[in-house]
């Protein structure tokens, strides 16, 4: 949208005046004498902000407003009159007017409401810009994946953005279950709204309810103002709350309850808060042993599963490896200022012979590693961890080596107790004998976060 200035009026000398001192400040200006002309014009020149009187020749301006809305959905428009009156300031805004002004005595707010109908309709074409660029980039289409198993998910995936149902997301770590809430969201109806993430192990218990429901001032001690909760910042829009398999039992009943009456009471309020939610939910728990060992509500786990998608592990579908491969170099390569042209094929050999416990996010991680230490325009399998060749028995012979073998069996035995504990990761830190936040670190460090 460019920054130009359509002036709709009868009144040639006001027009002139008006066109004189817009050019002055910048703007591109036209100008119009009837109604008609000027929707012409608009559709023409698409201009940011549309100036129109009330009384025209041809058409009143409070019936203009709508049309002119209707054509030109982003235009700004500011209603002038000699006439002015409440009931006809009143229609003008309700029919979406910026502003409303009287000639005459407020010519002088003229130029300061222009700039300031200027700078919104900029800002809209920013966020339109921003969220076109957010949905290109959480399109279906850029989903990689050409096995039956992922077609079947991304399939399954598209008839739930039609809807406002409730999505379960199953899957190991690492297999782009967010990548899939972030495309069902941006596919569907609610797409120009909120989409508000929150990982549901990564905090304790009381700190996750002040987080998804907020609190009132004074409701505990430290609660010196009013917070408001991830449930009320994604009003209109999507809550994903992902490894919902971690919530605690007496988190669970509240989510239930606010999920089934659209509405909750926060920590010191006495009334309800209602909100308008599409909840899109993600673990890599079995939920149906969680609930036969007591640990997951049964109510809560078919209100928040109404469409379920199983997410494959990249061990399932190998012959997608060199597809995330080329798109990961690529990627790499641009940002680091390397030029890769050539991939060695005992390279993409022993990714696709690799379980990849971490999924995904390890093999990025291996693939920006690979880039990093990467000499001339080729990626050979030098440049892999020594886990991608465990035929091989090696003795380390330097510091380096001795500790990237120390790592390398970290990471493994790290693996092990996640998988003992269903991935509570809480539980796991404690097995381990080290802080929470230790482990989050850990596994960021070693892609199996």
């Amino acid at each position: 949208m460019k920054e130009t200035v359509l002036i709709i009026d009868d009144e040639e000398e006001l027009r002139n005046l008006l066109t004189t001192l817009l050019k002055l400040e910048g703007y591109q200006v036209f100008q119009a004498a009837t109604g008609r002309e000027g929707l012409l014009l608009a559709e023409k020149e698409e201009p940011a902000v549309i100036i129109t009187d009330v009384r025209l020749p041809d058409i009143s301006g409070l019936s203009l407003l709508p049309r002119i809305k209707e054509q030109n959905p982003r235009a700004e428009v500011i209603v002038l009159t000699a006439y002015g009156t409440i009931e006809d300031g009143v229609q003008a805004i309700k029919e979406g007017a910026f502003d409303y002004i009287t000639k005459g005595d407020e010519d002088n707010k003229i130029v300061p409401v222009v700039h300031r109908a200027m700078e919104k309709a900029r800002m809209r074409l920013q966020i339109e810009h921003l969220q076109r660029s957010v949905g290109q980039k959480y399109h279906f289409d850029n989903i990689i994946g050409n096995t039956a198993s992922i077609r079947q998910a991304i399939e399954t995936a598209r008839k739930a953005a039609e809807t406002d149902v409730p999505v379960l997301l199953l899957g190991e770590t690492g297999t782009g279950k967010e990548i899939f809430a972030q495309a069902i969201h941006h596919a569907g109806s609610r797409k120009e709204q909120a989409f508000i993430a929150i990982n549901c192990s990564a905090f304790a218990r009381d700190l996750l309810e002040s987080e998804m429901f907020g609190y009132k001032a004074g409701a505990f001690t430290g609660a010196t103002k009013n917070k408001k909760g991830l449930f009320e910042e994604a009003h209109k829009g999507t809550l994903f709350l992902d490894e919902i398999g971690d919530l605690d039992l007496a988190l669970q009943a509240k989510l239930l309850r606010a999920l089934e009456e659209q509405s909750f009471i926060k920590a010191g309020d006495t009334k309800p808060t209602r909100v308008d939610v599409r909840l899109i939910a993600a673990t890599n728990r079995n939920l149906e042993k969680e609930i036969e060992a007591g640990n997951f509500r049964v109510d809560l786990y078919y209100r928040i599963g109404v469409m379920k998608i199983e997410l494959p592990a990249l061990r399932e579908r190998p012959e997608d490896i060199p597809l995330f491969a080329e798109y990961f170099i690529r990627d790499y390569a641009r940002k680091m200022k390397r030029k890769i042209t050539e991939v060695s094929p005992v390279f993409l050999e022993r990714l696709k012979e690799y379980s990849f416990p971490g999924n995904i996010r390890e093999l990025r991680n291996v693939i920006e590693r690979a880039v990093i230490l990467s000499e001339g325009q080729k990626l050979a399998e030098q440049q892999l961890p020594r886990e991608f060749f465990p035929e091989k028995t090696h003795v380390p012979t330097t510091p380096e080596e001795s500790t990237d073998k120390l790592e390398a069996i970290e990471k493994q035995h790290i693996l092990k107790i996640l998988q003992q504990t269903g991935g509570n990761k809480t539980r796991a830190a404690e097995l381990l004998g080290i802080g929470l936040t230790t482990l989050y670190r850990k596994l960021q460090r070693y892609g199996i976060g």
